[in-house]
């Protein structure tokens, strides 16, 4: 049953069941319903209780249905609320774990509200590029007080029951309750089953001693804040609806924005990405009810700064790490890197003290692989270089205990290739961290050939663990993120010779919303990095052309930020970037000698070549099977690369510019002769979508 019925004395007691948050979905709204009529039609019943099986009381709609009739199927949210209101008898939210959306806008609609203690209660739609479209942004305001509900319902973030039940004025809880919630809610119950009228959230009054001026003033600040959102300024605009107008005529200009908003690109865009995100989760050919196997110890190879991050992680987790190293000072250094970046997160108020010494006390260093073989995962992060990963893997094979897990860090080099080096090639698998490790939140998980379910399901799992999105990949050179990148850099150095100047560059597409044009992320990352992966292309890879700006700039030694001088110049200190009269010297060079006249290159242009590249390589990884959906895709570029959020990744954009449009536009690239012909054909997955006139979510 999607919800239960029982009774206690005189009270009804309605328990919501549709794990694994008691969403409200068809099911559960239909069998609710009905619980009521029933209730109402029995003579002996003076109550009702609603409350939430298991872990939540309710996360809110299901998301299971979203874009389905069954969304919309009648009782729908907003027909259930009424019916609860509109019961004759006194009815309870017993509220617990878990309390957001639609199921927050369901416990305004009964009488009265109790809740435990630490329940997180939110209206997160606005994470949707939506607004709560059941009366969030009207009955909120009226039980809790304007401005805390608006912060509320702007933000979307959970605030605890015991906080709000603070609130001065608020009727949002009568009761936070410590001992057993449900003898409490039933207890309330039965003390108000002879109340009469029943109190009704709908009839209160939602004021401000300062409406005007508040409200002008939070537009302010919201639309400052979420310029690219439309949704936060909708649900200040719904909020000020709640205080200046009618409750019905609240609710009508509610619906109507809510209606509004779901067409936008903006909240599809962010719609896709809460699904992308749980999908990225399934593997079809992996159960979820696969063995996992125990991860109670860590061990890292490398103390770098990628190793450091990483260890970071683990150590934020409750989980011990050993930390390896070959020399004491680098060792020295490594934790001592770590140590500092607990110390930062202290003075700014994000760690406590007590916090910092239980994750130090759970950290070890070593400079010898035999105090790591009873580790049950270690990962390898040392140089970029297939004869040092093939150094590590075969000591790694020598001394791991049988069943550990053997990852490896690398960012383009092939994992199958890095498993050969062991006897053991079922317990290899990459986890590409990206850059800084403690900080981003992607996870490429790197399933190689041999690499056994399990592994996969733990790695997949211990990435949960440490708050990591997940993404699995193939293995193919650079994997999902670094394979596309590849063209993207491409491009931005056509683009230089062609006529346009780093800032150019990246100023076009940080208006487009990337949080950093391609310029500044190589200054960030180290620009030699790139210079090491181009030199191994061009003995790969002799017929696949780059600019050599890019060489020439590392050939003067300007790395980027470490060194102070990259494409841009840098203070000693500070990381604004400034722009070089050395850099625009040399590409002036290097332009005149190739014979090329600059031209002058329009914003759109740079954006379409550098995303559009993106696009046609993912569609290649996609038709290979290196990434499982163009979603993943998107997760890699959304939690990895910046890419901005209100876009939903480069397939979803490609998908709301056409797949058509896309396909003649890189025509039209192909048949400048600067740029790489061969690669503007449009990959093959891409051409037919695009001639059958559907997207890559199809």
């Amino acid at each position: 049953m999607s919800a239960s019925y029982e009774v206690r004395g005189s009270v009804a007691v309605i328990t919501l069941n549709n794990p694994p948050v008691n969403g409200l979905g068809f099911a559960t709204r239909k069998a609710t319903a009905e619980c009521i009529d029933r209730a109402e039609n029995d003579a002996s019943i003076k109550a009702v209780v609603i409350t939430g099986a298991g872990k939540a009381f309710s996360g809110g709609a299901d998301i299971r249905e979203f874009g389905s009739p069954k969304a919309l199927a009648e009782p729908n949210l907003l027909s259930l609320i009424q019916r609860v209101e509109s019961c004759s008898k006194p009815v309870v939210a017993a509220i617990h774990s878990v309390c957001m959306g639609g199921g927050l806008e369901l416990a305004l609609g009964c009488h009265y509200r109790v809740a435990a203690a630490g329940t997180k209660v939110a209206l997160p739609e606005v994470k949707l590029g939506l607004l709560p479209g059941a009366g969030g942004t009207q009955r909120l305001p009226r039980a809790l007080g304007v401005e805390p509900a608006l912060n509320m319902i702007v933000s979307g973030e959970p605030v605890n029951s015991e906080l709000l039940a603070q609130v001065p004025g608020q009727v949002l809880f009568q009761k936070i309750i410590d001992g057993d919630l449900l003898d409490g809610a039933v207890a309330l119950a039965m003390d108000v089953a002879d109340k009469r009228p029943l109190p009704r959230v709908r009839d209160l009054k939602a004021q401000h001693p300062e409406a005007q001026a508040y409200f002008q003033f939070a537009r302010n600040t919201v639309q400052a804040m979420s310029k690219n959102f439309p949704a936060p300024l909708q649900c200040v605009d719904a909020v000020a609806a709640a205080v200046s107008q009618r409750f019905e005529d609240g609710m009508k200009a509610e619906r109507e924005a809510f209606a509004q908003l779901m067409l936008t690109p903006e909240s599809k865009a962010l719609r896709h990405a809460f699904f992308a995100e749980r999908a990225a989760a399934k593997i079809p050919d992996v159960p979820e009810d696969t063995p996992l196997r125990p991860i109670h110890k860590v061990a890292i190879i490398g103390a770098g700064t990628m190793g450091g991050g990483i260890a970071m992680n683990f150590l934020n987790a409750g989980i011990p790490v050993t930390l390896l190293e070959m020399k004491v000072e680098a060792l020295d250094r490594g934790i001592e890197t770590i140590r500092r970046n607990y110390e930062a997160q202290i003075r700014k108020g994000k760690l406590k003290e007590d916090k910092y010494a239980q994750r130090m006390a759970l950290l070890q260093g070593t400079l010898s692989y035999a105090e790591i073989g009873h580790a049950d995962l270690v990962i390898e992060a040392v140089f970029e270089d297939i004869g040092v990963k093939e150094q590590v893997f075969r000591r790694l094979d020598e001394v791991m205990k049988p069943g550990a897990i053997l990852a490896s860090n690398t960012s383009t080099l092939d994992v199958n290739k890095i498993a050969s080096f062991t006897k053991r090639p079922q317990d290899v698998i990459g986890t590409h961290f990206f850059s800084p490790a403690n900080v981003m939140k992607l996870l490429e998980v790197v399933r190689g050939a041999a690499t056994a379910k399990d592994v996969l399901a733990t790695v997949m799992a211990l990435g949960k663990k440490i708050r990591k999105t997940c993404v699995v990949s193939g293995v193919c050179d650079g994997f999902i993120g670094n394979r596309m990148i590849e063209q993207y850099s491409r491009q931005a150095g056509f683009l230089l010779e062609e006529g346009c100047t780093p800032q150019q560059v990246d100023k076009a597409v940080e208006r487009f919303g990337f949080a950093m044009g391609p310029f500044r992320m190589g200054d960030l990352a180290g620009n030699d990095v790139g210079w090491y992966i181009r030199k191994r292309r061009y003995i790969e890879k002799p017929d696949l052309r780059y600019s050599k700006t890019a060489d020439l700039l590392c050939e003067m030694g300007r790395y980027g930020q470490k060194t102070g001088a990259g494409w841009y110049d840098y203070q000693p200190g500070k990381r604004d970037a400034m722009p070089s009269r050395t850099v625009l010297e040399m590409i002036d060079m290097h332009r005149s000698g190739l014979g090329i006249t600059p031209r002058k290159i329009s914003d759109e242009e740079i954006v379409h070549r550098l995303v559009f590249a993106l696009v046609n390589e993912g569609a290649r990884i996609l038709e290979e099977g290196i990434a499982l959906r163009a979603s993943d895709i998107d997760m890699v570029y959304l939690t990895g690369y910046g890419f901005p959020l209100w876009r939903g990744g480069p397939m979803c954009y490609a998908d709301t510019v056409g797949l058509y449009n896309v396909v003649q536009t890189m025509k039209r690239f192909a048949r400048n002769p600067l740029d790489d012909a061969k690669f503007w054909e449009p990959a093959p997955l891409l051409a037919r979508l695009a001639e059958q006139g559907k997207g890559f979510t199809e």
